[in-house]
C-alpha cells in the first residue's frame, strides 16, 4: 500500500479557509440532485453554492461540528455534543432564504420533511463531504471520511448521513454503511437515501 500524498492528508477546516471550503464544495455538489434541485440555474449554481456552504460552515459547522479539508475536499461533521447547537438560527435561515430566493420553500419543506427521519439515540452526523471533480479518483473525499470515521469509532458511536446522489452509494457502502430509509423530498423533489454505520473497533484496539 503506497504512502498517502501530502495533499490527501486532513487537516482542521478553520473560519479562515471559508473561500477555498466554499469553492471546494461548491464545485463537488454542481452535479448533485439534491442541489441542482434547489439551484436550477447552471449559470449561477457555483456561486449560489458558494454563498450557501460558507454561510453553512460560518455560520454552523466551524462552530459547532468537526470541520476538515485537504487540497481538493471538505467535510462537515456533527459528534453528538453539537448536534442541537448545529441547526440554523433564525439569521441563518434568513441568509439560506435569500441565497435561495424562489426555491426557498422547497428548500424549508425538504429540511422539515429529512428531520421528521432523523436518526435516533447518540451518534457522529456527516452533514456535508465533497471532492473538487479536479481532484476526484485521488483519495481527498475517502482519507476525510476515514479521519471522521475513526473518530467516531473511537466513541463507539454510529455514523449517520443522507445522499441525494445515487453514484456515491456505493462510495459509502465500501465503508461500512448501508441505506436503512429512501425518502422522497416533497414537491417532485429528488430521493433521499439515509444511511448508517455501525461502530468498528479501532485499529489494534
Amino acid at each position: 500500500m503506497t504512502g498517502m500524498p501530502m495533499t490527501n492528508l486532513p487537516k482542521t477546516a478553520k473560519a479562515d479557509d471559508a473561500q477555498a471550503v466554499s469553492r471546494t464544495l461548491a464545485r463537488a455538489f454542481d452535479d448533485d440532485p439534491m442541489m441542482r434541485w434547489f439551484f436550477p440555474d447552471d449559470s449561477s449554481r457555483e456561486a449560489a453554492l458558494g454563498r450557501y456552504f460558507t454561510t453553512l460552515f460560518t455560520r454552523q459547522y466551524v462552530k459547532h461540528g468537526v470541520c476538515e479539508r485537504t487540497e481538493g475536499a471538505a467535510a462537515f461533521w456533527v459528534p453528538p455534543e453539537g448536534q442541537a447547537k448545529a441547526v440554523p438560527d433564525a439569521e441563518t435561515v434568513q441568509e439560506l432564504q435569500d441565497i435561495l430566493g424562489d426555491r426557498a420553500p422547497l428548500f424549508r419543506d425538504a429540511v422539515e420533511a429529512a428531520a421528521e427521519h432523523s436518526p435516533q439515540g447518540s451518534h457522529w452526523y456527516l452533514a456535508v463531504i465533497g471532492a473538487d471533480p479536479a481532484t476526484r479518483g485521488q483519495g481527498h473525499g475517502a482519507a476525510l471520511l476515514r479521519s471522521g470515521l475513526a473518530k467516531a469509532d473511537a466513541a463507539g458511536l454510529p455514523v449517520c448521513l443522507e445522499s441525494s446522489k445515487p453514484s456515491n452509494l456505493p462510495f459509502y457502502e465500501h465503508f461500512g454503511f448501508t441505506v436503512h430509509e429512501e425518502l422522497r423530498l416533497p414537491g417532485g423533489g429528488p430521493v433521499l437515501w439515509a444511511m448508517r454505520r455501525e461502530p468498528s473497533p479501532p485499529a489494534g484496539g
